[in-house]
């Protein structure tokens, strides 16, 4: 689906300081981020789909949609170890207007491999969207093997990866052995350009909530193989994409946003605001970005 190469941003989701969700400061990330992504993720993890209610999300489903002058594709997210859970999810959601599906390998139950097929089999069945598998490890505490995802992909309404294990030789076992529309979508923002290079089609961002423009820069460069420029655009966000990370997603992004006037760094526990340290480090960063 060529309507998803390039740039996805993982909007957050803005608050308020009484805790409700911040539309007017969602409508600025928007507008931001339309200069220069490609398409919208809407309740991913950096948006705080884990502590958003189910109308919250309808919500903020439906703003996302009216609030786009520019018909960016929109992908939405719903995931969950109870696969009948996720499945009841589904089916009260209305997917007018939404390209895709990105749906997360089920969490802290650690089930086999065989039980990951199945539950995203399930998944894939039901949908009424084409679906993308989400690995990423370092939350889920169970890995999406090449193995796994290559059975996957011959599913017809499975359509590709968002690949954030961090580990490029799954990825190019994935990319050697997969049918050639199923896309591999990189899932870690330092990783973009080295994922174009083994047959990526693009990323899942965090940081292009910040940086659309750049993101865009560097995926259009890598598409064309120019990886020399792609990487000059890289390297702008090296000393700023760890601290985003440092206390955790998506307090550095939000608080960094927070910095370019776009919300306040307001959050749902237990995620909370970034220490005065890093608060600082951020800064400085966004400072240095800037000269």
């Amino acid at each position: 689906m060529k309507a998803l190469y390039g740039t996805g941003v993982a909007l957050v989701t803005p608050f308020t300081e009484n805790g409700d969700v911040d539309f007017p400061a969602l409508k600025k990330i928007l507008r931001h981020t339309a200069r220069g992504v490609d398409y919208w993720v809407v309740m991913g993890t950096t948006g705080e789909s884990a502590t958003c209610s189910k109308d919250e999300k309808k919500e903020i489903l439906n703003f996302v949609r009216k609030n786009n002058p520019k018909a960016l594709p929109i992908v939405y997210g719903i995931g969950g170890n109870n696969t009948t859970a996720v499945l009841d999810e589904i089916d009260s959601t209305s997917f007018a207007g939404v390209a895709a599906l990105l749906s997360v390998s089920p969490y802290y139950n650690k089930p086999s491999q065989e039980g990951i097929y199945q539950h995203f089999q399930a998944v894939a069945e039901f949908s009424p969207v084409p679906v993308i598998l989400y690995n990423v490890p370092g939350r889920t505490s169970s890995n999406l093997t090449a193995e796994t995802t290559l059975r996957l992909a011959e599913h017809p309404n499975i359509i590709g990866i968002k690949e954030a294990s961090g580990n490029l030789e799954q990825c190019m076992k994935i990319s050697a052995g997969k049918p050639r529309p199923f896309m591999i979508i990189s899932g870690d923002d330092m990783l973009t350009v080295p994922m174009y290079a083994i047959g990526g089609v693009g990323v899942i961002s965090v940081l292009a909530n910040a940086f659309p423009v750049i993101f865009k820069k560097m995926t259009d460069h890598a598409a064309a193989g120019n990886f020399p420029r792609a990487s000059q655009e890289l390297f702008k966000l090296m000393d700023i994409n760890g601290l985003m990370y440092e206390e955790g997603n998506p307090a550095g992004i939000k608080y960094l946003l927070s910095l370019m006037g776009l919300c306040e760094p307001n959050f749902r526990l237990p995620v909370v605001a970034p220490g005065d340290a890093l608060q600082k480090k951020i800064q400085a960063a966004l400072a240095k970005m800037k000269k």
